[in-house]
C-alpha cells in the first residue's frame, strides 16, 4: 500500500548498493479552519514502523500544532523505511484532520455535549479510527459500539426514525425503549417523524414518566428556522412542567450552525462534517543526509525541535542542537516537545488510553510560533 515511486527509489538504491542516514521531519504548511491542528495517530504510526531500523521523536498524541510546527522526526537508513511513507502519512494526516475538526465543533457547542454520530457516512473499515480521532478531538462520545468498547466508554444512541416508522408511533417507539433499555440507558425520544415537533415531545414527556431528553432531527426540507422550532419546544416543555427535559439537536450541523443554537440545546448529535473532514496535508521530508543539514526548496535544512510554554502556550522551533529556549513571555524555560518514542525499532513511548490522550488535548492553548 505504497506509491510505486518509493519501490522504484528502493529497487535503484539496492541494485547499486547506496544507502545513506537520514533525518525526515513531518510539518504541514496549513492546518483546515481558523484553529489550531489537532495531532492524531501516533499510534497507528508506531505499529507501522516498529521492528524498522529507525528512531522517532514525535508530539505526544492529541497535542495541538500550527503551521510549520514539526511534528515527527524520523532518524534511520532510508532504504529501510523508504517504501513506508504513503502509509505513515496517511495515518497521521486523516486521523489529524477529522480531530482538528471535532476540537472545531466542540469549542462551537461552547462546552455542550458533542457525540459522534458520523460512521454511516464512511468505509466501515476505518470507523474506529474516525471514531477514536473524534473522541480525541473533542467529541463526548461515540455511537459505533465496537469503537466505543476500544475507547472505553459506552456507545450513544437511542433510537432511528426507522423503529418509529415500524411502530406507527413515536411514544409506542420510545416506550418500549424504556421499558428495554431505561434502566442503564437515558431515553430520549425522536421527536419530527410524523408530526410538529412541539407536540410530539409534549407527548413523550406526558406518557415516558423516564423520558431525559427530546432529539430534534427535523431533515431540512422542513425544518425553517431550527433555533425557532427549538425554542419552542423549550418553551412548551417548560410550560406544561417538564423542564427538566433536554433538547437533543442533530442533523447537518457543523461549527457556522451550532452557536446560535447554543441558547436552547443541551447537546448535539454532529456527523459528516467531522467524519469527512479535510484531511492535514503533511509531508515528509529528508532535512539531513549523513548528519548534514539539506533539504529541496521551500524547505529549511536541519532537525528541528519545538519548544512550547506549559504555562502560556508560547512556542517556539529551533534548531535541533538547541537545548534551551526562555519563554519571551513568562521567562520561563520551554519544554521540548518532540520526546523519542522509538528507538532503533523498539516503540518506548508509554501507552495511554483515549481519555486520558483527550483530556491532555482539551486541556492545551496554542499560540503563533516563531522560529529562533
Amino acid at each position: 500500500m505504497t506509491d510505486v515511486y518509493f519501490e522504484r527509489t528502493k529497487e535503484i538504491l539496492e541494485r547499486k548498493d547506496i544507502d545513506k542516514r537520514v533525518k525526515m521531519e513531518i510539518r504541514t504548511k496549513s492546518v483546515p479552519g481558523d484553529a489550531p491542528g489537532v495531532f492524531t495517530g501516533l499510534d497507528e504510526v508506531l505499529d507501522l514502523l516498529k521492528g524498522t531500523d529507525t528512531s522517532v521523536w514525535s508530539l505526544p498524541e492529541g497535542s495541538l500544532f500550527a503551521p510549520y510546527d514539526p511534528v515527527m522526526t524520523i532518524e534511520g537508513y532510508y532504504r529501510e523505511f523508504s517504501t513506508l511513507e504513503t502509509p505513515l502519512l496517511g495515518f497521521l494526516c486523516q486521523a489529524s484532520g477529522i480531530a482538528t475538526k471535532a476540537r472545531v465543533v466542540k469549542d462551537a457547542a461552547a462546552g455542550k455535549p458533542v457525540f459522534h454520530f458520523g460512521s454511516r457516512r464512511m468505509h466501515p473499515a476505518i470507523s474506529p479510527m474516525i471514531g477514536r480521532s473524534a473522541y480525541i478531538g473533542g467529541c463526548d462520545g461515540v455511537a459505533v459500539s465496537k469503537t466505543a468498547k476500544m475507547l472505553g466508554t459506552d456507545p450513544v444512541g437511542t433510537i432511528p426514525h426507522a423503529l418509529i416508522l415500524l411502530l406507527e408511533d413515536s411514544t409506542t417507539a420510545t416506550g418500549m425503549f424504556e421499558e428495554i433499555f431505561g434502566g442503564s440507558v437515558d431515553t430520549v425520544a425522536l421527536v419530527d417523524t410524523f408530526g410538529d415537533e412541539k407536540f410530539e415531545a409534549l407527548e413523550n414527556a406526558d406518557l415516558i414518566e423516564g423520558l431525559n431528553a427530546v432529539r430534534l432531527d427535523t431533515p431540512s426540507s422542513r425544518r425553517g428556522d431550527m433555533l425557532q422550532i427549538a425554542k419552542e419546544v423549550r418553551w412548551e416543555l417548560d410550560l406544561h412542567g417538564f423542564a427538566d427535559v433536554k433538547i437533543f439537536i442533530s442533523g447537518g450541523l457543523d461549527e457556522e450552525s451550532i452557536p446560535s443554537l447554543n441558547e436552547v440545546a443541551d447537546a448535539y448529535g454532529v456527523g459528516t462534517s467531522i467524519s469527512n473532514s479535510p484531511v492535514v496535508d503533511y509531508s515528509l521530508d529528508i532535512v539531513e543526509i549523513d548528519g548534514e543539514p539539506t533539504a529541496k526548496r521551500g524547505k529549511c535544512s536541519g532537525a528541528k525541535q519545538l519548544f512550547v510554554c506549559d504555562s502560556c502556550g508560547e512556542r517556539r522551533i529551533a534548531s535541533w542542537e538547541v537545548e534551551e529556549v526562555s519563554c519571551p513571555r513568562c521567562e520561563k524555560s520551554m519544554d521540548k516537545k518532540l520526546v523519542k518514542v522509538i528507538e532503533e525499532g523498539e516503540v518506548i513511548a508509554a501507552d495511554r488510553e483515549p481519555k486520558e490522550i483527550r483530556d491532555y488535548s482539551l486541556n492545551q492553548t496554542l499560540t503563533t510560533p516563531k522560529t529562533t
